[in-house]
């Protein structure tokens, strides 16, 4: 394998805990977990169970109950999106949200005539969230926002705009897909009533593993899937308590046990040590970036400002040319489009072009920057 640059996608590689806790269990237990009453059954709900437990803990969540799993962040934030909003329901977004945001609520708007206000912010992606309270409206139910971009990776304000939203009575839901395990997140503190996080990124988990951390009093989320719980079963609706209400079917149950031990891995180590570490490399790249000729970085140049996401072009050159050359001609693996996320290529200028990405992780270090820029400076010097 050679460079991996695209952690804001995926995280790679997994720690070999992960990899083998997942190897053992498909091996030696297979169960599914809440559906019968023998040993490894027992072990599967053990398992489940001590990763809702563990993840409670990472993010300060009250009670392991309020946890549901989900496929990835989509799932999670669908669920709550189309379970919340009702016809001419209010919401407000930022201006920089990925399509699992963005595409929901336009849906909505379509369809259920929801309003939508989106928060401005700078081209480097910086939102003021004193500006949530000229948005609020009577019918105002939803704030949603992530929590960093994923195309300039600036960190938003949430503990001030949850603030602000409890002020108002208002449920506030954060897309923690690009700082669940990167960066210090506390439910209690940064005011948030409903985290969806996802498995496969900072995590350190599978595919397909992702969810929600409920840290409200509230009834007004829809079950959208019915299905069965391994429990209650004579009852012919959904049970309306957590995690049933909105887990329907079998889990994945070998992915949530992977996650539970990158999970494990992040606690150990601890998160702000991550963080340290990440912000070290990142600030590093933002320094080294600059000696490539003709290039553009964007978003904030201070490197506490973002998590492991940047953003480039270089000046009369196809990002896709570049990516191209760097995956075969130098093993470096970088992303290059769009990145699902259309409005923040609009704020930032490269709604026509897109724009190169970096997903710097915590299993990244300053050689691997090195061999990209220099990889770029040759890429420059021979057009």
């Amino acid at each position: 394998m050679g460079i991996y640059l695209d952690n804001a996608a995926t995280s790679y590689p997994k720690p070999s805990i992960v990899i083998d806790k997942i190897s053992d269990f498909m091996k030696n237990i297979g169960a599914t977990a809440g559906r019968g009453a023998y040993k490894s059954a027992i072990e599967a709900d053990r398992l489940v169970f001590n990763c809702r437990d563990n993840i409670c803990k990472l993010f300060n969540g009250k009670d392991p109950s309020n946890i549901i799993f989900t496929y990835n962040i989509t799932d999670s934030l669908n669920l709550i999106i189309n379970g919340v909003l009702n016809q001419g329901d209010h919401v407000i977004t930022s201006s920089l949200e990925h399509n699992s945001v963005w595409r929901p609520l336009k849906t909505l708007e379509r369809d259920r005539s929801i309003e939508i206000s989106t928060l401005p912010c700078t081209n480097e992606g910086i939102s003021k969230a004193c500006d949530i309270e000229k948005l609020i409206k009577k019918n105002t139910k939803l704030i949603v926002f992530t929590h960093a971009s994923n195309v300039l990776g600036t960190i938003q304000p949430i503990r001030e705009i949850g603030a602000i939203a409890r002020k108002h009575k208002i449920l506030f839901l954060v897309d923690s897909a690009q700082t669940a395990g990167a960066y210090p997140i506390d439910v209690q503190k940064d005011n948030i009533d409903i985290l969806a996080f996802t498995g496969h990124k900072s995590l350190l988990g599978p595919t397909g593993t992702g969810g929600l951390l409920i840290n409200c009093d509230t009834n007004c989320i829809r079950s959208l899937k019915s299905g069965g719980t391994g429990e209650d079963s004579k009852n012919p609706y959904q049970p309306d308590y957590y995690p049933n209400k909105l887990e329907a079917g079998t889990l994945n149950v070998a992915g949530i046990v992977g996650l539970g031990e990158g999970i494990r891995y992040i606690y150990d180590l601890g998160v702000q040590k991550i963080r340290d570490k990440e912000n070290e490399i990142i600030e590093y790249a933002l320094k080294r970036l600059e000696e490539v000729p003709g290039i553009h970085i964007y978003g904030p140049k201070d490197a506490k400002k973002i998590v492991g996401v940047i953003s480039f072009n270089i000046e009369n050159m196809s990002g896709e040319d570049i990516a191209f050359k760097l995956d075969k001609e130098y093993d470096i693996m970088i992303r290059v489009g769009f990145h699902c996320a259309p409005t923040a290529h609009r704020i930032m200028g490269t709604y026509e072009i897109g724009a190169m990405r970096i997903g710097i992780g915590y299993f990244n270090e300053k050689q691997d920057i090195d061999a990209l820029v220099n990889a770029l400076k040759n890429i420059v010097s021979e057009k």
